[in-house]
């Protein structure tokens, strides 16, 4: 299988982003990106950098909001989260790598609540892989990419950012 290139992809989603951020909205009302660690934060970096809003960069770390960590040998690391003190009322636009289970998205929502109420939260996907667990939907993907059983697809980084693609029993090396 031929993976796409993480560059395309993250200009589709910043193409697609842009119309959240017009020209004559206040700096109050631009919604805050917010990546999800670690590729996540990789892709939400490069979207950032492209649109440059005047809101700061949000990461989350849902390591412990994760609730199936010891079925999957998860180590969560302490690492904080950092969002801007107030998102109430505010639009966030989260950004991950690849969803599947929708586990991950479910876990960062939460973390995000403890922050504050968000008046929307938009869901920004590079690879949408299907399979889900949980009714979790991505607003804007930048690729579907059907898997076969025992597959996984991983993005690797953070210089240079590139897909990879392996099957459940091979080692990485």
């Amino acid at each position: 299988m031929s993976l796409p290139s993480v560059e395309l992809l993250i200009d589709k989603l910043t193409e697609a982003l842009k119309s959240y951020f017009p020209s004559d909205q206040s700096t109050l009302e631009q919604p805050i990106i917010v990546g999800i660690e670690t590729g996540g934060y990789w892709v939400a970096e490069a979207i950032h950098r492209a649109i440059n809003p005047s809101t700061d960069l949000g990461r989350l770390n849902i390591s412990f909001y994760r609730d199936d960590f010891t079925k999957k040998g998860l180590h969560p690391t302490v690492s904080p989260s950092s969002l801007s003190s107030n998102i109430d009322d505010k639009t966030i636009i989260l950004i991950d790598d690849v969803l599947h289970s929708g586990r991950t998205i479910r876990a960062a929502m939460n973390e995000i609540f403890d922050y504050g109420r968000p008046k929307r939260i938009v869901l920004a996907i590079l690879i949408d892989r299907g399979g889900r667990e949980i009714p979790i939907q991505a607003d804007i993907v930048g690729e579907t990419i059907a898997l076969k059983s025992g597959e996984h697809i991983k993005l690797q980084g953070p210089d240079p950012l590139r897909l990879t693609l392996k099957s459940v029993g091979e080692h990485a090396g």
